[in-house]
């Protein structure tokens, strides 16, 4: 009978300033503190944006507040009152979602969204790209 070895976990190998290839050393990290909010009521409207999604999507907060989020949504890219029904069935969702810019163009984005405590739904939003 062939006893099985007791599990180690692999060593992964921290790499310190020095050990870093010096290609590598001056490539700008991300700044991860830009993040994209939003939050919205149960008619899908805008009632809270962040300055940075507003840059994103080019328009002003004022423009934003009030607004339906289908307006900001590309065309033929998501059917949206299914997908909100089953949101409001789990209470939480995530995924990939297409905005449309003020001028026309469209950006990819990575979101998760939850419903809060008082009914509101909240998102979190990471840019992944614009497709032209």
């Amino acid at each position: 009978m062939d006893k099985k070895k007791p599990y180690v976990p692999p060593r992964f190998t921290a790499y310190e300033p020095h050990n870093i290839p010096a290609r590598f050393r001056d490539i700008p990290k991300p700044d991860l503190t830009h993040a994209y909010t939003t939050v919205v009521d149960s008619n899908r409207t805008y009632v809270e944006v962040s300055q940075s999604f507003c840059d994103l999507v080019g328009y002003k907060r004022e423009e934003l507040i009030g607004t339906r989020y289908d307006h900001l949504t590309a065309l033929n890219t998501a059917d949206i009152p299914p997908t909100y029904n089953l949101f409001t069935k789990l209470g939480r969702m995530q995924g990939l979602w297409v905005l449309l810019h003020r001028t026309g163009y469209r950006i990819l984005i990575r979101y998760e969204a939850w419903l809060r405590e008082d009914s509101y739904i909240e998102s979190k939003i990471e840019f992944v790209q614009n497709i032209i």
